[in-house]
């Protein structure tokens, strides 16, 4: 079946004018069947990845100025101050405070020292994040480990004692605020011991 370009008529396949409207039929008639498809709208997907693309970009590109506009912010308003082994930083954000000072880290352990141990200067430490503070210590003493650890089973009745024997225990102490972890071990014909103490 053909049909008129014009007015849309049935026409015969032989015929040259429309009957309907008289419309004169230049070319070969038009064929009817399924209407053509529509024209694929790939283009409208390919803008639409597009914009999404290009709005991630510029989030990247806002976060990573926001980002820069802090940070010079922290760094103009970030004060350092050293004295001895004793180094403080304020920020707008908060403040960090540190000590190799093993005198100081003594100190601010808040744990009572085995009677005549001695402090060693290498990995004492003492730390101030925001409200975490947190104090590391190495002790030798010329007494067996057995009694260094005898000594604080004794000062923390309720802690863990993860593992003992003669040459050697480790003892973890904790509440709601403190945790004390101490390492004792044999040291030629006396001990060493480790103390680390972290407050909230």
């Amino acid at each position: 079946m053909a049909f008129c370009n014009k007015c849309g008529a049935n026409l015969n396949a032989d015929a040259k004018f429309c009957d309907k409207c008289g419309a004169s039929l230049s070319g070969p008639p038009a064929v009817t069947g399924q209407p053509a498809p529509p024209a694929p709208q790939g283009g409208s997907a390919l803008k639409v990845v597009l914009l999404v693309v290009g709005v991630i970009i510029l989030l990247g590109i806002v976060g990573i100025a926001a980002l820069t506009v802090i940070g010079i912010h922290i760094a103009k308003n970030a004060h350092v101050s050293r004295n001895g082994q004793h180094v403080k930083v304020e920020t707008p954000l908060g403040g960090v405070e540190a000590s190799e000072d093993p005198e100081q880290a003594v100190r601010d352990l808040g744990v009572e020292i085995y009677p005549g141990a001695k402090v060693e200067s290498d990995g004492a430490a003492s730390t101030t994040v925001g409200s975490m503070h947190t104090v590391t210590a190495n002790f030798d003493t010329s007494d067996p480990a057995e009694k260094v650890c005898n000594f604080y089973k004794s000062k923390f009745s309720n802690a863990t004692v993860s593992s003992s024997n003669q040459d050697q225990c480790t003892i973890v102490s904790k509440d709601n605020k403190n945790m004390v972890t101490i390492n004792v071990e044999s040291s030629g014909d006396g001990a060493k011991f480790h103390i680390a103490s972290v407050t909230r």
